[in-house]
């Protein structure tokens, strides 16, 4: 058996996840990282996307809108802006968040990073299937 590391998910609004992981595909602002057992520490923040989780349960995916993670060489937390489960979430839920960062986006003053986060969203949702 794969060695494994403490994954936690937290939310504003709850935990989502708290258990064994073998490898957490994070979706970072900088590009997209795997951490496993034996990860140098790392912070870093997340830009929307999927986060993707390996255990001896199978693989369970995370709709995340940014936040950070913080990897140590024993485990991932993850402390998301919002976050939930891709097996809950409804395309209305998504179209939602379309919605909202599109609003941001008109009003933001750094119209890069806000239609990078569009952009993200998007993306997401076609890798995700929604």
């Amino acid at each position: 058996m794969a060695s494994t590391v403490q994954f936690d998910l937290v939310s504003p609004e709850r935990r989502l996840a708290s258990y064994p992981a073998t490898e957490v595909q994070i979706p970072g602002a900088m590009g997209d990282l795997t951490a496993m057992e034996g990860h140098a520490p790392t912070i870093t923040s997340l830009r929307p996307g999927l986060l993707k989780v390996v255990s001896s349960e199978g693989t369970k995916a995370y709709v995340v809108t940014g936040g950070f993670a913080e990897i140590s060489a024993t485990g991932v937390s993850v402390l998301a802006e919002q976050a939930v489960a891709l097996d809950e979430m409804t395309p209305a839920q998504l179209d939602a968040l379309v919605a909202d960062a599109c609003e941001a986006a008109a009003v933001n003053t750094d119209k890069d990073a806000a239609d990078k986060a569009v952009a993200d969203l998007y993306a997401m949702r076609a890798q995700a299937g929604i």
